[in-house]
């Protein structure tokens, strides 16, 4: 089984965490939360080599699905999750686009396959584990390599801190259980990639993350 490789491309004013994970021995992989700037997505995926054969959704706020329709239209692929509690977001995509002033390129998302809990997705030979998480977006999922110790969280947990809950679908204490019942049970040697910013571990988020403390 080939290692996993990951590359973080900055993108939008919001400076979210476009994630390009594959397989180092197929260079097969998926980009993880195109939220925009898809130009500068795809020249990094043409600068690696990777095979993309698919686009993953953590959930529907505009700084992580904007681009989703126009990096699938450039390359032919699937756009799988969120969950589909995240429909009435995916769908105003185009809406907020218009109140925060952005560009044209953002379009509203309609997935080719919504995830539920329990659910395994592959990169290569790399099985990842779908759980719902919800607290920031009503339909926000995570992606767990028990495998490898890696897991991909969205905007549920960063370093230091937790996701928002002041927008609309957010809950405090959903997400506070989201955290405690699914993101807690993992390992402390667990290191995750999250949404924004730098990634971490679970051990030193259970230690210092003044949020689970």
């Amino acid at each position: 089984m080939g290692k996993l490789n990951i590359q973080i491309v900055p993108v939008t004013a919001f400076q979210q965490n476009c994630t390009l994970i594959w397989d180092a021995d197929t260079n097969t992989g998926v980009v993880i939360d195109p939220g925009g700037d898809v130009g500068k997505i795809r020249k990094a995926i043409e600068d690696s080599g990777i095979k993309v054969e698919a686009i993953w959704l953590t959930h529907g706020h505009i700084d992580h699905a904007g681009g989703a329709m126009d990096l699938k239209d450039a390359l032919g692929i699937d756009i799988i999750g969120p969950h589909e509690a995240d429909i009435p977001l995916l769908s105003q995509l185009e809406k907020q686009a218009q109140m925060f002033g952005l560009d044209d390129e953002v379009r509203n998302v309609t997935p080719d396959r919504w995830l539920t809990s329990g659910e395994t997705l592959s990169i290569g030979e790399h099985d990842f584990t779908v759980s719902h998480c919800p607290g920031h977006a009503p339909g926000h999922v995570v992606f767990y390599n028990e495998a490898n110790g890696f897991a991909h969280v969205g905007d549920v947990l960063f370093a230091g801190s937790i996701g928002r809950t002041d927008l609309p679908g957010g809950d405090h204490e959903t997400l506070l259980n989201s955290i405690r019942t699914v993101l807690m049970e993992w390992p402390d040697e667990v290191q995750f990639m999250c949404g924004h910013g730098a990634p971490s571990t679970i051990g030193q988020e259970r230690a210092s993350n003044p949020f689970l403390t």
